[in-house]
């Protein structure tokens, strides 16, 4: 089950399309939906969990908290809105396309997909625009 929580005003256009992709991009990757939270929040909820939880003095778009078990997908995935669209302006997307890359990136955290090395980061850039190319926007 995957649920979608706001902390802004901001609000998903088609939740319902967006649970079926998600769950689709986990069920072609072998692993099983458990329970996913979406929070939408603005910068400064998500630099205090930042800090709090990460000891990162950094403004973040996203912060992924795993509760997997195995194959079974389980997890908190906080999106800072502003974030996602200063970076959808800096990298010259449209925000929605950003925005379901920062979703999906999370998700794929979960499947054990890392970002912190140059290979990983390939890597991870990959998945996401494999799960990118399936979503219909």
């Amino acid at each position: 089950m995957i649920t979608f929580n706001y902390e802004t005003s901001f609000k998903l256009k088609d939740e319902e399309s967006l649970e079926i992709w998600i769950t689709t991009v986990i069920e072609d990757k072998n692993f099983e939906l458990g329970e996913i939270n979406y929070i939408f929040c603005d910068d400064d909820y998500l630099h205090k969990l930042n800090v709090e939880f990460l000891q990162h003095d950094t403004l973040t778009d996203v912060i992924s908290f795993d509760n997997s078990l195995g194959k079974l997908i389980n997890g908190d995935i906080y999106i800072s809105v502003e974030r996602v669209e200063d970076n959808s302006k800096d990298f010259k997307v449209s925000f929605e396309d950003e925005l379901h890359r920062v979703m999906i990136h999370g998700v794929l955290h979960y499947m054990g997909f890392k970002d912190k090395s140059v290979d990983d980061k390939i890597q991870m850039r990959n998945a996401e625009n494999k799960a990118l190319s399936v979503i219909s926007n």
